[in-house]
């Protein structure tokens, strides 16, 4: 009775120790000028792009910067511009494109934006306002690589949703720029 009492305790101390190694999923607050959205970032299926975008919240890069793409029925993007189009130039280099990862474009995920390049995401993000599958890892004929999906917003879609609502226009020669600059305020780590 003692040598199976003991394996139950060495096997209650294994299972508790494996399930204290296992940690939530990093959470970002983005205060914006429309309001407060609450971000679950996907370290598991995007080490490299979460690890990206968490160094430039910790910095304070978005701080300040807008949402300078708002396209509704697609995606609104931010990450690279002031609200008078005055481009904040990224701090870090491009990464691996990780939309490979078997995460979807789907409404309400946030993506790292790139040039055509694959290769070629710092700073930019978007999130989806709807399911897009033309972005996925091979979503449209001749394209292999997509947009790489790390991480989902869980609380402030209807924030999302109000800044897609806004009133655009061309501006310092790009088009879909918010009339109204629409300001990232402050992001930074929810540590709950």
């Amino acid at each position: 009775m003692r040598a199976v009492w003991g394996i139950l305790m060495l096997l209650a101390t294994v299972a508790c120790s494996e399930a204290s190694q296992e940690t939530e999923a990093p959470m970002v607050v983005m205060e914006t000028s429309k309001g407060t959205v609450k971000i679950e970032m996907y370290p598991d299926e995007a080490p490299i792009s979460v690890d990206n975008f968490l160094a430039y919240v910790d910095s304070g890069f978005y701080d300040g910067l807008s949402f300078h793409r708002v396209v509704p029925g697609f995606v609104i993007q931010g990450g690279g511009f002031e609200g008078d189009m005055v481009k904040r130039e990224p701090t870090r280099d491009a990464i691996q494109n990780e939309s490979d990862n078997g995460l979807k474009n789907l409404r309400g995920t946030l993506s790292m934006a790139r040039l055509p390049s694959a290769h070629s995401a710092t700073s930019q993000f978007f999130v989806n306002l709807v399911d897009n599958p033309a972005l996925d890892h091979g979503g449209r004929p001749g394209q292999t690589w997509g947009y790489a999906v790390f991480g989902r917003v869980v609380d402030g879609m209807g924030v999302i949703d109000e800044i897609a609502q806004v009133r655009t226009g061309q501006k310092a020669g790009m088009g879909d720029v918010p009339v109204e600059p629409v300001v990232i305020v402050r992001a930074y780590r929810d540590d709950g």
